[in-house]
C-alpha cells in the first residue's frame, strides 16, 4: 500500500501556479475546505507548503488536524527555522493530538534565510546540521534524558512529552526528506523515512533508487528500510488530447505573463532543480507523457515538469515509477481545489487497483527495471 497525498500551497497570495481562486487565501475557512475535499476525494492528506513570508506550517497543521478526521498533514519544516528539541516536542504533541496523523517533509535548501536569523550557507554544513536535526528527533521521540553534544546542536538530559502516538510500539512521524546532491542523498540514506523525488524521467529515478538503496548499506542505516516518492503535477483531463490542449494552454500562459513563483528561482541553483531544467535539453515530453516545458517558462519544483494526460495514461505512468519503488505519491494541479475531486475521483481509483500478478523473474535494480520498463513499451502492441 501507498501513500496518496495532494498539496495545500499554504500562501496568503493569490495565484499560487496559476489557480484562479481570487478570495479566501491564508484564511482558515479556505484552508479547511481544501482539507475537507482532500478527505471527500480519497486522499490520505496534503503536503503544506513552507517559506518565510508564508503562514507557519505547525500553525496551520494544527488548525486543519482539529477540523478533520482522517486529513494527514504533511507539515514541511526548516532544521535552520526549529531547533530539533522544539521541533521534536511540537510535533509529537500534534501526533498525539491528531491520533497519529502528522507526517513531516524536512527542508534543507535555502530560503529567506537572514529573515529569520539562519546564518548558516554553506551546503554542506547545512547538510550536516539536518543529519543531527533528524537524529536528534528520533532520540527525543524514543529515549528519556536525551543527552547530545552534537557540532550544530546540543541538549542535556532532556526528555519529551507526551510522546508521539503510538511510541510504545516504536511509531513516529514518518519524516520525508528531499534533495539530489551527494550530501543530501548520505543524509536521506542515514536517517529519512521516505525520500521524494520531483518529476524526473523513469531512468533518473531508477538510477537514484540504486544509488540510494547502495548507500543505506554503506552507511550502515539504523532503521527500517528508506522507501520513496515522487513530488510531480499531474494534468489530468477525460480525454489525452484535452489534458494536453490544457498544458500547452497554460504554458503559452506562463509563457506571456513570465514567471511569478519566487521560490523557482530560489531553487535554481539547486542540484536536482538543475536536474529537472535540464531535461529540457533531452526533448518537450519523455517517457510516456512527462511534459518538460513548464520549466522553461518559470515553472520549479514539483511545477517544473508535469504529467499529462487522461486519467489512464498518468495512472499507466506513475505505474512505472511504482515498479521501480515507488509507493508515495504527492501530486497536484490547479485549480487546487477542483483539482483535489477531478484526480481524486479519476485516477486514484485506478492507482488503487490490485496490481496485475506476473510470472517474470524478479529484476534485481530499478535501473534493470526502467529498462525492461522501456523495452516493453516498444513492442507493437
Amino acid at each position: 500500500m501507498g501513500e496518496y497525498l495532494w498539496y495545500i500551497p499554504n500562501t496568503v497570495e493569490a495565484g499560487h501556479r496559476g489557480d484562479d481562486t481570487r478570495d479566501g487565501w491564508g484564511t482558515l475557512d479556505h484552508l479547511t475546505e481544501l482539507a475537507h475535499a482532500v478527505e471527500d476525494h480519497g486522499w490520505g492528506g496534503a503536503l503544506l507548503g513552507t517559506g518565510w513570508g508564508r503562514p507557519d506550517t505547525f500553525t496551520v497543521a494544527a488548525s486543519l488536524a482539529a477540523r478533520t478526521t482522517t486529513f494527514k498533514p504533511l507539515v514541511a519544516i526548516r532544521p535552520g527555522y526549529w531547533h530539533p528539541a522544539n521541533f521534536a516536542s511540537a510535533t509529537a504533541t500534534l501526533d498525539q493530538l491528531s491520533r497519529g496523523r502528522v507526517l513531516v517533509n524536512i527542508v534543507s535548501g535555502l530560503d529567506s534565510a537572514a529573515s529569520y536569523g539562519d546564518g548558516e550557507f554553506d551546503q554542506s554544513r547545512r547538510y550536516g546540521r539536518t543529519r543531527e536535526f533528524l537524529q536528534l528527533a528520533r532520540r527525543l521521540w524514543t529515549e528519556e534524558k536525551v543527552t547530545f553534544h552534537g557540532e550544530h546542536y546540543r541538549v542535556t538530559d532532556s526528555t519529551v512529552r507526551p510522546r508521539p502516538w503510538g511510541a510504545d510500539e516504536g511509531r513516529h512521524p514518518r519524516l520525508y526528506f528531499g534533495g539530489a546532491s551527494a550530501a543530501a542523498e548520505r543524509v536521506a540514506a542515514e536517517e529519512a523515512d521516505v525520500q521524494l523525488f520531483w518529476g524526473e524521467p523513469l531512468d533518473g529515478i531508477a538510477e537514484r533508487i540504486d544509488r540510494l538503496r547502495t548507500l543505506t548499506g554503506t552507511v550502515e542505516r539504523k532503521h527500517q528500510p528508506l522507501e520513496f516518492g515522487l513530488r510531480v503535477t499531474t494534468v489530468v483531463r477525460d480525454t489525452t488530447e484535452e489534458a494536453w490542449r490544457d498544458a500547452e494552454e497554460k504554458v503559452a500562459q506562463m509563457a506571456q505573463q513570465g514567471a511569478k513563483d519566487p521560490e523557482a528561482f530560489q531553487r535554481r541553483t539547486a542540484v536536482g532543480q538543475r536536474r529537472l531544467l535540464d531535461l529540457t535539453a533531452r526533448g518537450e515530453v519523455l517517457d510516456s507523457c512527462l511534459y518538460t516545458e513548464p520549466g522553461r517558462y518559470g515553472g520549479g519544483g514539483a511545477g517544473t515538469t508535469w504529467l499529462v494526460g487522461s486519467a489512464q495514461d498518468v495512472a499507466h505512468a506513475l505505474e512505472r515509477y511504482r515498479a521501480l519503488g515507488v509507493t508515495h505519491f504527492v501530486l497536484s494541479d490547479t485549480p487546487y481545489q477542483r483539482e483535489i475531486a477531478r484526480v481524486g475521483g479519476q485516477l486514484l481509483p485506478l492507482l488503487r487497483q490490485p496490481a496485475p500478478t506476473t510470472t517474470a523473474p524478479t529484476i534485481a535494480t530499478a535501473t534493470e527495471t526502467a529498462t525492461a520498463i522501456e523495452t516493453a513499451s516498444e513492442v507493437p502492441a
